[in-house]
């Protein structure tokens, strides 16, 4: 039986999200146990955030689309910092440290590279509709062979 696919799980910048999703989990399975309703959630609700605005914003508008793009970036700029802390804290080494924050800055360009993209056809379609726009004709005089 096919499975049916969505075309934002084509998009290698949501592949590459839930492969972040795992990396956070299983280094999240060694912070200590306080931290288990703090950094640890807080890190793990950051980076499925990622993942889950580019599902959400591919629903929608291309401008809807963009804006949940840049919620992700603000989503990995979060791990970062929860990331940072955990540093700080000894709860992950500094090779750890090192790997995760490879792939959000990987995952970053990428959201960068597609929000340009989006932007980019958003105004080649603005372009293409003007360059063929049809007159008003309420405002405009009715030449010759138009009229009905």
């Amino acid at each position: 039986m096919m499975e049916e696919k969505f075309s934002f799980e084509d998009l290698q910048v949501y592949q590459k999200s839930l492969l972040f999703i795992d990396l956070v989990y299983s280094k999240t399975k060694l912070f200590p146990k306080e931290e288990i309703y703090n950094l640890t959630s807080q890190l793990r609700r950051a980076s499925t955030s990622i993942a889950l605005n580019i599902g959400e914003g591919a629903g929608g508008t291309t401008l809807e689309f963009v804006n949940f793009l840049r919620i992700a970036r603000r989503s990995v700029n979060e791990c970062i910092v929860c990331i940072t802390i955990a540093r700080t804290h000894k709860y992950v080494d500094a090779q750890s440290e090192k790997e995760l924050r490879k792939h959000l800055a990987d995952i970053s360009k990428m959201l960068s590279g597609l929000v340009k993209s989006l932007k980019n056809k958003e105004q080649e379609v603005q372009h293409q509709n003007t360059k063929y726009k049809i007159p008003n004709t309420r405002n405009e005089s009715v030449e010759s062979g138009d009229a009905l």
